[in-house]
């Protein structure tokens, strides 16, 4: 097959000669299911009613059993053949379990009816359940399990109770769930409504042994069951993809021991975590004021925020135990480490439990924890090792501990044990030191005791070294970035509030030019007149073609581009084959070809019309709560081959922005609240989907931690916090794999549209981080298109604005210089693909 056969042609043909398709492949579905299991989260299991007893009846309740969430909506969503939901699930482990089938049919019926008027999975009252139906069902089977699901999507956010969102600019397109959302869940969907509240007791009062199924994308509330008695068993299934309910029954079953974590630290209540007071207080800015306290460096440091934890982060249950023996840490000299000699250590001190380090030794120097996990119980399974460092509080002050690495081990069987190892480097407990406390504009370890921690949670933990450090040392001086200007304050260690200097706030839609009354529109790009073209003979200008034979430079090639031609390849192009997201290039007369792109991330998204189904993965939260960088590897080489397979030639995933707060609408597509894990998961899903030589486009870079009008929200936050938490994600991403795009996010940050920042994209990005690859920003943001090119923004989707280019260069806001490196950068990008 020639380069970019798959990218010009139709129709699709199977990926590999001589086989089958492997879109929506038996193979890829079972990955789906194995991916799901891997990553669900068994939350409490009192009197081991988990697994269930082989024989056992079970009633199932709760609209959850059939209005079942594959995942969430929007770019999010993927089209399918079927989905299997927990019942279906059951009903085909005839061997294990039996199901009382009335209470299903009360379900079935009920989901049905409510289908067809017209609502969506997840947004469903949930029924009345007659009480004779309770008595005949606690009569006929052993144990209950509730379901309950939850849609979330892109666009809208959740709500608070009780509130209403604030007043200021709105954005353009607001999803029609969210007044359903409202009126359907009276407190919010955080919470349980009154109707699963009282189908929870009926069901609880009836049954001696009751299980719990949620079908959720992100945190909820667990207070209805942490401490209930009554109920014994909750697995946090999440939305596991088309076969999440196939899963979920398996792990029910015992065919398959849960050994997902926690990725985010549950709390008592959504007022709980500190983001929630600011989220919903303007359509126009949001205040990250808590800074660098996110997720559980909040809970574990806050005086008195440790109390609100009900489930910490890195938490999770199993059917069997473990026992940690010999934990340990050591220092080494990884400098002195070649690839072939990778036994070789040295250790700087005698002592391994207090090892003090001179400041010369920092940059080369490496902590590896180690351990023998065993498996003590009667049941095969994997567990999570979990590594954090303890930092003094020095000047700058340090969430109380954080986490360093992991490594998730193979299944073991009972009595069976493996020796984990986990490095990492020193110069990774570095903080940023923005405002010159100790170096201004440089990552410092400040002096003092660095405690290492090992265990299997962030509370479970036990300290196996101590790391001293003689006197501060900068690790890597940089040049400050992204400061704000109109952040008030922020959180420091000890709860109390620093104050920040503030100006007058940035005007987000500044622009040289008149005004641009189609910035708004979502215009599809425009179909270009291409002239006639020769048959035969030497064609009259050079090919793209020949720059991939080595015959001219891409210099060479671009030089013969107008001001005209360079202006439209840096806008989106048509359409062709299922695509339904546009593409790049596009010149048939220089022989580049219109390369594609699709949504993801939790599987190839086509539009239903077009006749395809796609294999539907888990979404990303689960993933990354599988704490397994290898599985998230095979479902991204899986949902690669099946983008490839269909023509596409950039997947747009993975989506990476932080669990800042439980109230992002769209926390399914995104990993967790701790940047390093969210990186190692990403970073591995990107080596997946690349290994087919097709690109992905991280994403949405940076801080698109809010959907409520997300196009003119301005996120004001640190760069202490911008550079260790809302961008460390994609430092690691970049840096481990190579992404071959990014996406710019819709919002600003600070006060300036992160598709127009050259900070952001050219100082942080590549001059910093050293990306290679093509920036596109987000489809039909409000950026200015010249700002956006000057910036170091490749281009502009769906559509661009050539002609505001060209006026753009006309008044010198923009270089043909400026232009060319952009237009470069996408057609590297198209070198790039099969």
């Amino acid at each position: 097959m020639n380069k970019w056969s798959r990218i010009n042609y139709l129709p699709n043909l199977p990926l590999y000669e001589g086989k089958e398709r492997v879109t929506e492949s038996k193979a890829h579905i079972e990955l789906s299911k194995n991916a799901a299991k891997e990553g669900m989260v068994l939350l409490k299991n009192e009197e081991s009613v988990l697994p269930l007893k082989q024989g056992s009846k079970v009633a199932l309740f709760g609209k959850g059993t059939f209005d079942f969430v594959k995942g969430g909506g929007g770019s999010g969503d993927v089209t399918v053949s079927f989905v299997h939901n927990i019942y279906d699930g059951f009903k085909a482990l005839p061997e294990y379990v039996s199901v009382y089938e009335e209470t299903a049919s009360f379900y079935r019926d009920n989901v049905e009816k409510q289908y067809k008027e017209g609502k969506v999975p997840g947004m469903l009252e949930e029924p009345k359940l007659p009480k004779d139906l309770l008595a005949k069902a606690a009569k006929e089977a052993d144990v209950a399990v509730i379901s309950i699901s939850r849609f979330s999507g892109e666009g809208w956010d959740r709500k608070i109770a009780g509130t209403k969102a604030a007043e200021g600019r709105k954005e353009d397109w607001v999803s029609p769930l969210v007044e359903e959302s409202e009126k359907l869940f009276e407190r919010g969907d955080f919470y349980l409504t009154k109707a699963e509240e009282t189908m929870v007791k009926q069901v609880t009062k009836s049954f001696a042994k009751v299980v719990v199924v949620l079908n959720v994308g992100g945190v909820v509330d667990t207070k209805w069951f942490a401490d209930e008695k009554k109920i014994q068993s909750v697995l946090l299934a999440f939305q596991g993809g088309m076969e999440g309910g196939a899963a979920e029954a398996e792990l029910l079953c015992g065919i398959g021991t849960p050994s997902g974590k926690l990725s985010d630290t549950f709390a008592m209540d959504l007022t709980d975590y500190p983001s929630t007071e600011g989220f919903h207080e303007s359509n126009d800015y949001v205040n990250y004021t808590e800074d660098i306290y996110v997720g559980y460096r909040y809970f574990e440091t806050i005086p008195g925020a440790a109390d609100k934890v009900v489930y910490p982060f890195g938490y999770g249950l199993s059917y069997t135990s473990f026992q940690i023996v010999d934990p340990a840490a050591r220092v080494e000299d990884k400098s002195k480490v070649s690839e072939q000699d990778a036994e070789f250590t040295f250790t700087f001190e005698d002592d391994p439990d207090n090892v003090e380090l001179k400041s010369s030794d920092v940059k080369k120097a490496y902590i590896t924890a180690t351990a023998r996990v065993r498996n003590t119980g009667s049941y095969p399974g994997r567990e999570v090792v979990q590594v954090y460092f303890c930092p003094p509080q020095g000047q700058l002050g340090k969430p109380s501990k954080v986490l360093a690495g992991y490594k998730k081990t193979r299944v073991l069987e009972p009595g069976e044990s493996e020796l984990v190892s986990i490095s990492f480097p020193v110069s990774q407990m570095a903080s940023y030191d923005d405002e010159g406390k100790v170096c201004k504009s440089a990552y410092v370890l400040e002096k003092g005791e660095y405690g290492i921690f090992l265990g299997t949670s962030s509370r479970n933990l036990i300290c196996v070294n101590v790391v001293t450090l003689a006197k501060d040392t900068v690790t890597q001086q940089l040049t400050e970035r992204l400061a704000p200007v109109s952040l008030p304050k922020r959180l420091r260690a000890d709860g109390t509030f620093e104050k920040l200097k503030t100006f007058k706030a940035r005007d987000i839609n500044a622009t040289k030019l008149p005004a641009n009354p189609e910035k708004n529109m979502g215009f599809k790009p425009q179909v270009r007149r291409v002239d006639a073209l020769p048959m035969w003979g030497e064609a009259p200008k050079h090919q793209l073609i020949e720059v991939a034979e080595g015959k001219i430079s891409l210099d060479e090639f671009i030089a013969q581009f107008t001001d005209e031609d360079l202006a439209d390849l840096l806008g989106g192009q048509p359409n062709t084959g299922v695509a339904n997201t546009f593409g790049f290039g596009n010149f048939p007369d220089f022989g580049v070809p219109n390369a594609m792109t699709a949504d993801g991330p939790a599987g190839l998204r086509i539009q239903p019309e077009a006749m395809v189904h796609t294999t539907a993965f888990p979404c990303s939260t689960l993933l990354a709560c599988s704490w397994d960088p290898e599985i998230v590897y095979e479902v991204g080489k899986a949902a690669g081959e099946e983008v490839k397979e269909n023509n596409i030639a950039v997947w747009l995933t993975p989506a990476i922005n932080i669990h800042r707060s439980p109230l992002c609408g769209r926390n399914f597509e995104y990993y967790s609240e701790d940047p390093l894990l969210a990186g190692k998961q990403a970073a591995a899903m990107v080596r997946g989907v690349q290994s087919n030589r097709i690109a992905v486009s991280v994403k949405h870079f940076a801080l698109n931690n809010k959907e409520t009008n997300r196009n003119e929200s301005d996120s004001r936050a640190s760069e202490r916090a911008i550079r260790e938490i809302y961008l460390k994600p994609f430092e690691i991403v970049v840096k481990e794999s190579d992404p071959w795009t990014v996406m710019s996010s819709y919002n600003a940050i600070n006060g300036v549209r992160a598709s127009e920042s050259h900070e952001l994209l050219t100082d942080i990005l590549r001059d910093e981080w050293g990306f290679k690859g093509m920036v596109t920003t987000d489809w039909w943001g409000h950026g200015e298109h010249y700002k956006e090119v000057a910036a170091g923004n490749d281009v502009k989707m769906a559509n661009g604005f050539p002609k505001r280019l060209l006026e753009a260069k006309k008044k010198k806001l923009l270089t043909r210089e400026e232009m060319e490196i952009c237009g470069k950068r996408i057609l590297e990008l198209i070198l790039k693909l099969d």
